[in-house]
């Protein structure tokens, strides 16, 4: 027989059986379609190597008055500020002790050290920075002391445990003195939902961060998130459920965010809890989301510290602490009024999108006397988590807990070829975890989620909005942010930043990448198949390694639909020369005999960008041997 050339349908579709694939791609990990072909992904290299502590789950870049180049980046222990390939920590402080409340008690031969403080209000796993603390004596010094120091074990609520630099001698019999003050961080977050709790497990929000318990202590069910904005050059920062913080850019970065409520000016009703907030471009109003509502009083400086998990609370105009609506302002109030929490709210061009549990709302600027107008524009929807949506011009898309869903004007389930792949390998214990991301370069969306096998985001899934096919893949990521200000797309991953699509490797070490098809058969798979040539189509142009990247062609037959492929040759096709016409292997000569045959592309060379076209290969009817 002549040689067959192979053409694919664009995208990957595990929605059908593989028989019925015929055609198509069916297995990929790391490739993206452009013009209806598959090629590898973009590498990714770290951004610097410096280090943030905790679990990053937001990121957001902005540009000061100066030209400086700030990226926030909010982890479950800390909120930090990135530039210059440095991270300040700007976590606000939550309480600061007098003269002397905190002692100090140190055992010897021991690192331990036990602080007395009445009523300290710590979890474990906060920071603490005491000052102005004497020596105990011996090996744990002032210098030992007066530092950050991690809590490593609540013993009740007037004692905990920290560990020292040092080992305590005997002569360390002293309490550090009369002067020791301790600045105590915000409460640390959950970097996991516990068991029971969260998104899908009984009523979300159940419980409110940082909410008393009968001991003294505090306690979280959900895992730490934050949402962040720009007001100018200042930054506005809410970790969920808990309090708003303003980080003006006046101070520099060696000073911490602060309540919002405590920052010079008139304050009035300025909410003390939320679970979003964010400015609105057009209109220069602070947005607070499942927000605390006014307090009785119209000259108190905070809210009414209850929190109303549908309530919508916004500012006067271009004033961030004035939420008291008056004559003379545009501050006020809207509440949602379908579904029982607040989960996530999204600003397009037109429009401000914001979901609850069970419904979607249009808030628009209509201007004097209500400022906002909430129009519902759909009901009986679903979203993964507070992360789970993401806009791209006036287009928003987002996962829903079991569809995906777009809105472009009006409220659509997005057909998936991928469905079965994501939502039945999924560990809906932890969806607040789930990030949207957009790669505007090659017109994606992503989402990284858990996989079922897994407590973190260990997977992703795409949908090419250009070429309206979907990928997927695996990939460990917990914050994504597009290119814009940045040249590269970054993301956030085991403390570390990467610049994303950034050469073709892993952060210097090789990528995998393949592309496997479904089954192709011939005469409807009456007949058995022989196949001993493969002509490849493919380029190498691109790679980083310009010397000899590769791609190995794998062809694999089997008898039965139900069967496993037990028959498989393999071949590489190598690049042999750039210039002036890129050369590589001509022929692929393999054997594989089957009622029906898949092709997969792969590649795990270093430096290796391929691209596939339309291969040939040579087959022919064949009877069994």
């Amino acid at each position: 027989m002549p040689l067959r050339k192979l053409q694919f349908k664009p995208g990957v579709n595990q929605e059908i059986t593989s028989y019925s694939n015929e055609g198509g791609w069916r297995d990929c990990d790391k490739i993206r379609f452009r013009f209806g072909y598959p090629e590898k992904i973009g590498g990714w290299e770290k951004y610097s190597s410096a280090t943030y502590l905790g679990s990053a789950r937001a990121l957001h870049n902005w540009i000061a008055l100066d030209g400086s180049n700030y990226l926030g980046v909010g982890t479950h222990l800390k909120y930090y500020i990135e530039e210059g390939q440095a991270f300040s920590d700007i976590t606000p402080i939550r309480s600061t002790t007098g003269a002397g409340d905190a002692t100090f008690a140190a055992t010897n031969g021991s690192a331990v050290i036990t602080v007395t403080d009445s009523s300290h209000g710590a979890v474990e796993n906060d920071f603490v920075t005491f000052s102005s603390a004497a020596s105990l004596g011996g090996n744990i010094t002032a210098a030992v002391l007066n530092i950050e120091h991690q809590i490593t074990q609540i013993v009740d609520a007037n004692t905990y445990k920290i560990t020292a630099s040092a080992t305590a001698s005997g002569s360390d019999s002293g309490n550090g003195g009369s002067n020791t003050v301790a600045a105590y961080q915000i409460n640390v977050g959950l970097d996991s939902v516990v068991g029971g709790t969260g998104w899908g497990a009984g009523t979300w929000g159940r419980g409110a961060w940082g909410s008393a318990e009968p001991n003294g202590l505090t306690t979280t069910t959900e895992i730490r998130l934050w949402s962040h904005d720009n007001f100018g050059e200042d930054l506005l920062i809410n970790a969920r459920d808990s309090n708003i913080f303003y980080w003006d850019r006046t101070n520099n970065l060696s000073t911490r965010a602060i309540e919002l409520s405590t920052i010079s000016g008139t304050k009035r009703s300025v909410p003390t809890i939320a679970k979003q907030i964010l400015v609105s471009d057009q209109d220069r109003h602070v947005i607070a989301f499942g927000c605390d509502g006014l307090n009785s009083s119209n000259t108190a400086a905070q809210g009414n510290g209850t929190q109303d998990p549908l309530l919508i609370r916004f500012s006067s105009q271009e004033d961030p602490i004035d939420w008291y609506p008056t004559a003379t302002n545009t501050a006020g109030d809207i509440r949602l009024g379908a579904g029982s929490t607040f989960v996530q709210a999204v600003e397009t061009k037109r429009e401000i999108l914001v979901w609850t549990d069970t419904a979607l709302n249009s808030m628009r600027f209509i201007g004097p006397p209500f400022t906002f107008g909430l129009q519902q524009l759909a009901s009986n929807i679903t979203i993964m988590g507070p992360n789970a949506a993401v806009a791209t011009e006036d287009v928003v898309f987002w996962m829903g807990i079991d569809n995906f869903y777009v809105y472009a004007g009006q409220t659509q389930q997005l057909p998936c070829t991928v469905k079965n792949k994501v939502f039945l390998d999924f560990n809906f214990s932890q969806t607040a975890k789930v990030i949207a991301g957009v790669n505007s370069e090659f017109s994606e969306v992503f989402w990284f989620y858990p996989s079922a096998a897994s407590n973190d985001n260990d997977r992703y899934v795409v949908y090419n909005y250009g070429e309206k096919v979907w990928y997927f893949g695996t990939m460990s990521r917990s914050a994504w942010l597009d290119r814009g200000v940045r040249q590269y797309p970054i993301a956030a991953e085991s403390s570390y930043l990467y610049n994303h699509e950034l050469g073709y490797d892993d952060d210097g070490s090789a990528m995998n990448s393949f592309i496997e098809s479904a089954a192709i058969d011939i005469e409807d798979g009456d007949r058995f198949v022989y196949i001993n040539k493969v002509i490849p189509d493919l380029t190498f142009t691109g790679s980083t390694n310009l010397s000899s990247p590769q791609a190995t062609f794998t062809v694999k037959a089997r008898n039965f639909p139900g069967a496993s492929f037990d028959n498989t040759a393999a071949s590489a096709a190598i690049r042999t020369s750039e210039s002036p016409v890129e050369k590589f292997t001509e022929q692929l000569y393999l054997r594989a005999r089957g009622r029906s045959f898949a092709m997969r592309i792969e590649s795990e060379a270093l430096g290796a960008k391929w691209k596939l076209g339309s291969p040939r290969v040579d087959m022919r009817p064949d009877g069994r041997r």
